[in-house]
């Protein structure tokens, strides 16, 4: 990792609130194998899942520290056999609840069992709205397992967030995926363009959509707001490649998350521990809220004086706070660089070369890079076409 810079910033560093949400990321494994998916490219070397009181633990720390809400992510939460007793006992702490789920593994019983616990709410994920499209983006045969997850979460009166990542092989039916949403009965559909970390980043090429289809699925998403008015809320999360400034990363580096990943590393960010030369540590090994306010992995980019230029004397370096950290480092391999997305960035070229690249008219005969699908090692060297 590059050095930070240590000129002299007399920016005022910001006192260090509580972190208002947990996320519980309970496991890496999955039914599903996404293209897009977030997890670390190397999730399967990652084995030593938390115990049950460990989890207990770490929720019990982190409301005492003052976190609200509590989510439970994965990989596929439903694949821990202990969700119900986590539940329960966030319930009991005073947490209000999210289950970010695929809908694989939820039966009856289950559900029945999280309502009991007191679970808030539940976030369900589809991958398209067709099942020919749902299980190729997936590479499963999941979509009526999907269904009948829907139907159940209806049943059990829970509020339901349908979540959908849009990229260039949807985008272009995003209407179709809108009205799947009324279908199903959400009181929210997120239309979440992928972000290009992960999994999603080595397929950058075969998922970064055009411009045009950027814009026309805006235009497509405004519509239905005007005619569906409170039905269903429709947030669409436009790509961070054509925008010309940076979203703050989680609200800010150490400001509002702390995520634990399966095996106990506490990172300020999803994706975090990919940088190297930070240290983050285990929840094993240290509190939850000496993690928060001590360490040197949640404190290294809190506030400004971390910055490089040209961040350190931009008059833009409070709303953006320098950008992603993850997608910096990814992009230019220095964890100290602005953001590449900001049109200010040195490396601005690094982004503007991959959508000159997905704005190039595409030869339909032309042999098609192979999409890499989330999973193990074979899955890396055989891919399939998109």
């Amino acid at each position: 990792m590059n050095a930070a810079v240590n000129a002299v910033n007399t920016d005022p560093e910001p006192a260090v609130a509580p972190p208002f949400w947990l996320l519980a990321e309970l496991t890496y494994r999955c039914p599903l194998h996404c293209p897009f998916c977030y997890n670390p490219v190397n999730f399967a070397a990652i084995k030593a899942e938390l115990s049950t009181d460990d989890w207990i633990r770490v929720l019990r720390e982190a409301r005492e520290l003052g976190s609200v809400q509590c989510g439970f992510s994965g990989g596929e939460p439903l694949g821990r056999d202990d969700l119900e007793i986590l539940i329960r006992e966030a319930h009991a702490l005073g947490y209000y609840t999210n289950l970010l789920t695929s809908g694989v593994g939820l039966t009856e019983k289950r559900i029945a069992e999280f309502k009991r616990g007191g679970l808030d709410h539940i976030q369900l994920s589809f991958q398209d709205t067709t099942k020919q499209t749902n299980d190729f983006l997936s590479s499963t045969k999941t979509f009526d397992l999907k269904r009948k997850a829907a139907e159940l979460i209806h049943k059990y009166d829970f509020e339901m967030v349908m979540n959908c990542v849009v990229h260039r092989l949807n985008i272009d039916h995003i209407d179709k995926i809108i009205e799947f949403a009324l279908e199903i009965g959400a009181g929210y559909l997120e239309l979440a363009n992928a972000q290009y970390y992960s999994w999603a980043l080595m397929n950058v090429d075969q998922l970064l959509p055009t411009r045009e289809q950027v814009q026309r699925a805006e235009e497509v998403t405004q519509q239905y707001r005007e005619r569906i008015g409170n039905r269903m809320r429709l947030l669409f999360v436009v790509p961070d490649y054509y925008e010309t400034r940076p979203k703050r990363c989680v609200n800010g580096w150490g400001t509002t998350l702390f995520a634990v990943t399966p095996d106990g590393t506490a990172v300020p960010c999803h994706t975090a521990r990919m940088l190297p030369g930070l240290k983050f540590p285990n929840v094993r090994e240290m509190s939850v809220r000496d993690i928060w306010y001590h360490s040197e992995g949640f404190n290294h980019f809190r506030g400004t004086r971390w910055m490089q230029e040209p961040c350190r004397s931009c008059d833009e370096r409070f709303s953006c706070l320098g950008g992603c950290r993850c997608q910096a480092y990814m992009l230019t391999r220095d964890v100290n660089a602005a953001d590449p997305v900001c049109d200010k960035s040195p490396h601005h070229a690094v982004v503007t070369d991959m959508v000159a690249r997905a704005n190039q008219p595409r030869d339909p005969d032309a042999p098609r890079k192979p999409l890499v699908f989330r999973g193990a090692e074979e899955s890396l060297a055989h891919g399939h076409d998109a």
